[in-house]
This record gives C-alpha cells, structure tokens and sequence, in this order.
C-alpha cells in the first residue's frame, strides 16, 4: 500500500523518481525500491517524503491515494469544455436572432415607406372642424413626420447591423 501511495501521488505531483530523490536526499534507486516494495522507508525519511510531496504521513502509510490528480484534471477540463461549447452555442444563436431582427427591421422600414408613399398623406383633404378628425389628422401627420426623419437613420444602422452580425462562411 506504502509503495502504491508513493508513485500515486509523485506522479500526482509530476515528479520523476530522480526529482523526488533530489529533495528527499536520497538516490533514485531507493526511490525506485519504495515504489517496487522492496524496502520501506525509515521514519525520518517518511516525515522527509511527506514533506517534499506535501502530503501528509498518514496518506502515504495508508489512506487510498486516486489513481491521479490528473484524473480529476481531466474531468474538470472536459466539464469545463462542455460549458465552453454550451456558451459558444448560446453566443452563436444570439448572433442569428439579432441578425433576423436587423433584417426583420429593414423590412418593415421598406414596407411602412411603401405604404405611405400609397396613401400620399390621405389628410391633407381632410375637414379639420370635427375634433376627432383633427386629432387624428395630427396624429397621422406627426408619425409621418418623424418617420420621414428617423426612417433613413434607422434603415442604414439596421442594414450595417445585419452586415456585421451575418453568418461568415
């Protein structure tokens, strides 16, 4: 069990048998011979390996070491690739859903300019005495109005809009 923990947890650590040697002051073959179970360490070289690979005694001596750190590596990196992915998709389709509504607004700037160049402001033969007429005689007048003005401005931003978020091939 000791032997096993060792070599689980200095390849947890990316060691080499000489690096752990180095630091525990001893040669690789005795590091070599801890991990095959030909011999054990003594106590002040245990304290000494539990020290360089930071772990403590009692895990070495006995508690189940994972296979690997890198184990538990991996399946973080896969989750967080799966999250990756998943943001990519929801980033893609946002993209799509503002381009159909940059399109969706040109359209309906082109339909709106067509039906009021058809009426050719139907108001101005209106008779102003009723009330309710000149509101909406006002009322019509005023969209016209300001739809004459902001319809150019909006249609180029919404045009530019659908050009930059368009699905390049």
């Amino acid at each position: 069990m000791l032997s096993e923990n060792i070599k689980a947890v200095r390849k947890s650590k990316g060691l080499s048998q000489q690096e752990l040697a180095v630091k525990v002051n001893v040669v690789r073959q005795t590091i070599s011979k801890w991990e095959q179970g030909l011999s054990v360490p003594d106590s002040d070289l245990l304290i000494a390996l539990s020290e360089a690979l930071e772990t403590p005694v009692s895990t070495l001596l006995g508690e189940a070491v994972m296979a690997s750190e890198a184990d538990a590596v991996k399946a973080l990196s896969e989750k967080l690739e799966i999250i990756n992915l998943q943001l990519a998709r929801r980033k893609t389709m946002r993209k799509a859903i503002l381009h159909w509504l940059f399109i969706t607004v040109c359209a309906g700037i082109v339909i709106v300019s067509a039906v009021l160049i058809a009426v050719t402001s139907p108001y101005l033969g209106w008779d102003f005495s009723d009330p309710e007429l000149a509101v909406a005689g006002t009322v019509y007048h005023a969209f016209e109005w300001l739809f004459v003005r902001l319809a150019p401005m909006l249609l180029i931003a919404a045009m530019v809009g659908a050009c930059l978020t368009r699905k390049k091939a």
